[in-house]
């Protein structure tokens, strides 16, 4: 394994694209989180962490195996010793551990349907041993988002819920749970992403509340983190016209140093931990911006890293963004000082984890490893029609599957179907999308019925109230076959059908386990 020195000169200043040995140039580097391709740490990844890089992002992609991640996180620390390893495992749909099979843990939505602080507290810190052991020390988690718009094609699942107090004390406990195992908490999505129907990913969201609600909803669970000690926050590349009519979340000094950094005598949070960006590549701010103005914007804003590599993940995006600061602390419209003041916050937050090593491994433990599964069958919400009769022979599962949003992604399986094989093998499944449906709902609904034959029906459906097609078919389908088995694994806003119908509030493994358990036992 190649070693680099993390020796370098500590003094002469350096030009943008100059030596990393420059403090300015070092403090850039500091305050950058990237990605990178592969399962192996790349030789420019380890170079950069030599010349001061403080941070390194990971994703799915970068992950096979605990042991693989194990790997690749001491290979990091060979160079740097101290660097923060961050990754966006929020447990239920959005995992990066287990992106090839499913998540261990139901996300926040079940964990807030069962609304026990005690198991929401056990499930974190569990997840928070795992991560600790593999080496990743910063999670970007749990989404402290209010999910007050059912439409909200981002959030969803990932919130604990729409009411603010349930949320907020749900994250509280999430964020003891995951710091008991050593692991830093970042609470997201800061002011909050609950309210709206655009996909930051995509575009700029725009938040249309006054204070007043502000600060008794979206605020509400952010406060409850921060008194519960989480060592990171991250900004929301949303716009909040009552907090600063031009700017977003992210860019904003009136939202990240006027409303969060403020003491309470001035109306504002009184935060002194880390604030992050969301991914400066998306598009809400890349695409108005780009990436190497809202990066300096963020941090003149207040902001003390920038998250990058979701989708730009490589070297030259690495240096264009320390060029960029550089260029900015020359020029002055980036203070030095604020960049300094935001590298001292990440190689804090470095000198935290590092102390924690070790640190509540024994405790998590002694949650046990089923611990998700357990949650996730607490938070099954189960409807039984008079009609209903027991599922006795193998059914046929049609997966109604819409489009994984970004944060979520593609490739990750989710349903019933796998479950339902192991417990009745011969179990038959079809996936089907909104174009099998487009134009021709009728015959959509006579080829699932033809597919399914005489076997019992059971129909899998994830937001059925955001997907007209979804609802729709599903109406048709329960209406020709009145003993359909629904299984509803996303925000189960619409009202139950189907002769049993299931809401398990996520679609991680644990969830669909879950469900065919249900389904197989339900009499």
């Amino acid at each position: 394994m190649t070693v680099i020195s993390v020796d370098s000169p500590a003094d002469t200043p350096s030009e943008p694209g100059g030596s990393g040995g420059a403090p300015i140039t070092r403090d850039a580097l500091t305050v950058l989180q990237p990605g990178f391709v592969g399962t192996s740490a790349p030789a420019w990844l380890l170079r950069q962490l030599a010349e001061g890089l403080g941070s390194v992002a990971l994703f799915a992609r970068n992950i096979e195996s605990p042991g693989q991640l194990a790997a690749l996180t001491a290979q990091l620390r060979e160079v740097r010793p101290d660097v923060l390893v961050a990754a966006d495992e929020e447990g239920g749909d959005v995992t990066r551990l287990e992106a090839r099979g499913g998540s261990s843990f139901p996300g926040n939505l079940a964990l807030g349907a069962v609304d026990d602080l005690k198991l929401t507290r056990a499930v974190a810190a569990e997840l928070g041993r795992r991560l600790a052991v593999c080496g990743v020390n910063l999670n970007w988690a749990p989404s402290a988002d209010v999910n007050s718009d059912p439409g909200n094609p981002v959030i969803g699942v990932r919130s604990f819920g729409a009411d603010p107090e349930l949320v907020a004390r749900n994250t509280a406990a999430y964020v003891e749970g995951l710091q008991s195992a050593g692991v830093a908490a970042c609470v997201k999505h800061f002011p909050g992403h609950g309210d709206t129907a655009t996909d930051s990913h995509h575009a700029l969201p725009r938040i249309d509340v006054d204070p007043d609600t502000l600060r008794s909803r979206e605020l509400v669970p952010f406060r409850a983190a921060l008194a519960a000690g989480s060592k990171v926050v991250m900004s929301a590349h949303i716009l909040v016209p009552s907090l600063d009519p031009e700017l977003p979340a992210t860019l904003s000094p009136a939202v990240l140093t006027g409303l969060l950094r403020a003491p309470s005598s001035e109306g504002g949070l009184g935060y002194e931990g880390l604030i992050v960006t969301d991914g400066i590549e998306m598009q809400a701010i890349a695409a108005t911006y780009g990436i190497e103005r809202g990066t300096v914007m963020a941090l003149a804003a207040g902001a003390d890293a920038i998250c990058v590599g979701g989708g730009l993940a490589d070297e030259q995006t690495v240096l264009t963004l320390r060029d960029a600061i550089v260029a900015a602390v020359r020029d002055g419209s980036l203070p030095a000082e604020r960049l300094a003041d935001a590298a001292g916050r990440v190689r804090a937050l470095a000198a935290w984890t590092a102390a924690q090593a070790g640190a509540g491994v024994a405790a998590a433990l002694a949650q046990g490893a089923d611990i998700g599964l357990e949650a996730a069958r607490r938070a099954l919400r189960i409807t039984r029609a008079d009609r209903f009769t027991p599922l006795d022979q193998p059914p046929f599962v049609a997966a109604f599957t819409p489009m994984a949003n970004i944060a979520v992604g593609e490739g990750t399986p989710w349903g019933v179907a796998a479950e339902l094989t192991r417990l009745l093998p011969g179990t038959r499944t079809a996936t089907y999308r909104a174009a099998d449906a487009e134009g021709d709902l009728a015959g959509f609904v006579a080829r699932v019925l033809a597919a399914a034959g005489p076997s019992r029906l059971v129909v899998v459906v994830r937001d059925a109230h955001r997907h007209p097609w979804m609802a729709v078919a599903l109406a048709a389908v329960v209406a020709e076959r009145p003993g359909t088995i629904v299984v509803e694994m996303g925000v189960p806003q619409s009202p139950p059908t189907g002769a049993l119908h299931i809401a398990t509030h996520g679609a991680a493994r644990v969830c669909g386990e879950a469900a065919a358990e249900a389904i197989v036992s339900a009499r």
